[in-house]
């Protein structure tokens, strides 16, 4: 006789509506960043905070790496040729508020790599914020007319005002024939 096979696993339940991109990534991204040896990923994402702007602005946390004692691990940061001996001064102020982050002594050692400013792919990839885009200019008047000639016909506002808006992107397009 055999065993009846155990009930299929329901799948986990899902909030009702929108869900943040970051809840249904999360288990992702932690995953990724504990191949790189980051137990908090919070260390990447909030590295300026971590160990000021200046300082940030310079580096990029590349690697944790834990030795076979278990006694502390080893912080690769990525820096440009000419501000590596500047970082190197802060070594152990980095490691110091690397910590406080941690919440415990995780980092014993400070690694700096120096490169080219297009070196590393995890040196190319920023984790700050996206930049403000810059208000649009005016449209050409010759254009912003053609395009209210397009849409006149309309007699709902909305509607008109999205046709002229339509017709003003497609006119003011570069051509690319």
């Amino acid at each position: 006789m055999t065993r009846p096979s155990a009930p299929p696993q329901a799948p986990t339940r899902r909030m009702r509506g929108f869900e943040p991109a970051a809840g249904l990534l999360q288990d992702r991204i932690r995953k990724a960043g504990e191949k790189r040896g980051f137990a908090v990923s919070r260390l990447l994402t909030h590295w300026a905070e971590i160990v000021g702007a200046d300082t940030a602005a310079h580096t990029r946390p590349v690697k944790m790496g834990y030795g076979r004692e278990g006694m502390g691990a080893t912080l690769t940061l990525l820096t440009a040729g000419p501000m590596a001996p500047v970082v190197e001064m802060q070594k152990e102020t980095i490691r110091a508020r690397v910590n406080a982050c941690y919440g415990y002594n995780a980092v014993s050692r400070v690694m700096i790599v120096q490169t080219a400013a297009s070196g590393f792919a995890e040196g190319q990839t920023p984790f700050g914020h996206a930049p403000k885009r810059t208000p649009a200019k005016a449209p050409d008047p010759a254009i912003a007319e053609a395009a209210r000639g397009h849409a006149a016909g309309t007699a709902d506002e909305g509607l008109r005002q999205a046709l002229e808006t339509l017709a003003r992107n497609v006119l003011s397009r570069p051509k690319t024939r």
